[in-house]
């Protein structure tokens, strides 16, 4: 197996030190590749590291370190730089050995082992089962889905999961909201659709499905219905008090689709879930996105984990009573106000059922735990690290990536994300418009916590300008060529690559065996964009070559062969990549 120029260098560096410094033999060796190639293929500030440590001048040490550092067939070429940087120059063979390395390791070229195999538990989406999901969900989908498979790669044992709210008041609002459609389909007048209810085509579609499959069964007077029933507001009124006044309107509704239709309720309320869950669950699968464990937040009350996590914390005096609700002292942990946990009336709120799931998530043993939410949760990290804290448990464990929305355009203009109905942009809709790949590619393109302009007619061109598709041209001009020359290229591995002595073919080299460090670096970071700027320069460089070179049209056999060794590793390099974005790699374009 060809040697890593990067743990050579390090091993190189470690003799030299522990022959200059033993004393400080245990300061950590780092290398970083020049921002300009002309400085070299790595540099390392240990000689400034040393100067800290053993107040010397910086230049004299990195003098005495190269003076004591071992050859290496390696290096060409080793020499200080600025206030003590040493950078070094590979031998050109040493640069195009990864492209037998990457042929070797195929597949897992790249794969790291930074994780060491901790417990990782990985929650995303986690959209309420109240409608088809939108595109904000897409982002949050792809950037999950795609930082699972990097944490995956880079040595975390990864569980995906979804937390399905399938208890609480917003799958009431959705199951009343089906069955006042099912009244009116079955000619019931008289009663308001509550403004505040879901108003989607698909929950008419739901109440077809009922008044199908249950004829009459559901079907009550608009008079029972309505009583004891608050009216909706009229328009004197100001904001707050009319939208409290909605509220109190639509929980009577739920109130009286419990009352009267008793058992047959929860026969509403499981079919709508049922509808909405399949929906979002097929989606996402046919997304690429899937999960390891769909977790039911009813599930916590059924086990009594959300009483006994509020009485934990009640015993720990972390809870005070006020009007009759249990509130949580959150601002003692850094959040702005405190927060109820229990309402007057006895029932749980959203954040115990929230806390009780964390508890949880802890006693299942993971090492790490990871929350992937939209930006506007911002606010809700401090009050649950706080609850965490309060049950004694370690809060540095979790940590929360905040997804921000993505904006759609369309010929410049900003494309309308919902209408006065209900109605919106959803994820298969735009799956539909541009594909999974764009979709998948696009959404992580960018820093997640940043701002994304989605740009529909680039994902849809054909052109350089769209780097989903740039980087996929590259992938299916190398099987063209690949195809064309009708060769083993099984065999490219053993191909000697001395041949390669280009500008272009160096830097390609150079790019090659970058990858591994940028899987590192992204999964450290849980930015998966890197990978994906990285494929754009990659394939950058690869067009630049493929457009300057001859590839199968080459008088000298070892030279061609070698560069079809390298076309190969390109390709490979970009079926990893493109894998763990989950974007596919076509064989021709």
């Amino acid at each position: 197996m060809p040697l890593d120029p990067r743990t050579e260098l390090t091993a190189l560096l470690s003799r030299a030190l522990h022959s200059v410094a033993p004393e400080a033999a245990d300061t950590p060796i780092l290398l970083e590749r020049p921002r300009d190639a002309g400085h070299g293929d790595f540099a390392s500030n240990l000689a400034m590291q040393l100067a800290r440590l053993l107040k010397k001048n910086p230049r004299e040490l990195a003098a005495r370190l190269l003076a004591e550092l071992p050859v290496s067939p390696l290096v060409a070429k080793a020499e200080i730089a600025g206030a003590g940087f040493i950078n070094f120059t590979l031998d050109a063979t040493a640069k195009t050995e990864v492209v037998r390395r990457v042929l070797a390791e195929g597949a897992a070229y790249g794969r790291a082992s930074v994780g060491g195999g901790q417990k990782v538990l990985l929650e995303y989406v986690s959209a309420n089962p109240t409608g088809p999901l939108h595109v904000g969900h897409g982002r949050g989908a792809a950037y999950g889905a795609s930082l699972a498979s990097l944490l995956a790669f880079a040595g975390w044992d990864v569980t995906r999961e979804y937390y399905v709210n399938d208890a609480g008041r917003q799958m009431d609002i959705l199951a009343v909201s089906t069955w006042l459609r099912y009244l009116e389909r079955s000619g019931v007048t008289g009663i308001a659709f509550p403004p505040n209810g879901y108003q989607g085509e698909y929950v008419r579609v739901m109440a077809e499905q009922l008044r199908a499959v249950r004829g009459d069964r559901y079907l009550r007077e608009a008079k029972d219905v309505l009583a004891d029933t608050p009216g909706l507001p009229d328009s004197a009124l100001a904001d707050d008090e009319a939208k409290e006044q909605r509220e109190k309107h639509l929980d009577a509704l739920i109130a009286s689709g419990k009352r009267l239709l008793g058992e047959d309720w929860m026969a509403v309320h499981q079919h709508v879930l049922s509808e909405q869950l399949a929906d979002g669950r097929g989606d996402l699968e046919e997304f690429g996105v899937q999960f390891d464990v769909w977790f039911s937040e009813k599930s916590l009350f059924d086990t009594g984990l959300v009483a006994r996590c509020v009485e934990r914390l009640e015993k720990a005096g972390h809870l005070y009573v006020q009007d009759g609700a249990k509130w949580f002292k959150s601002t003692a942990f850094g959040d702005e106000k405190d927060r109820v946990v229990q309402r007057e009336n006895g029932i749980y709120t959203y954040f115990a059922s929230d806390i009780a799931y964390h508890l949880n998530k802890y006693e299942r043993g993971f090492d790490r735990l990871i929350n992937i939410w939209g930006a506007d949760h911002h606010g809700y990290i401090p009050r649950v690290k706080g609850a965490l804290t309060a049950l004694g448990l370690d809060a540095d464990k979790l940590d929360v990536s905040l997804v921000q929305f993505a904006v759609l355009y369309r010929e410049g203009q900003k494309v309308s994300m919902s209408t006065r109905s209900g109605e919106y942009v959803t994820l298969r809709q735009l799956r539909s418009d541009v594909g999974n790949d764009a979709c998948r590619f696009f959404y992580v393109l960018r820093k997640a916590d940043q701002h994304l302009d989605f740009d529909l007619d680039l994902a849809k061109r054909q052109s350089s300008e769209n780097p989903v598709y740039y980087i996929q041209y590259a992938h299916a001009r190398i099987a063209s060529v690949l195809k064309k020359w009708d060769g083993d290229a099984s065999l490219l591995a053993q191909v000697e690559t001395d041949a390669l002595t280009g500008e272009r073919e160096l830097a390609l080299a150079a790019k090659l065996a970058e990858f591994p460090e940028v899987i590192e670096a992204a999964a450290r970071e849980f930015a998966p964009h890197q990978v994906a700027f990285y494929l754009k320069d990659l394939a950058a460089a690869f067009h630049a070559w493929y457009n300057a070179e001859r590839m199968l049209d080459v008088d000298d056999e070892s030279l061609k062969l070698a560069r079809l060794a390298l076309a190969g590793a390109v390709r490979q390099v970009i079926l990893n990549g493109m894998k763990l974005l989950g974007v596919s790699c076509p064989e021709s374009m």
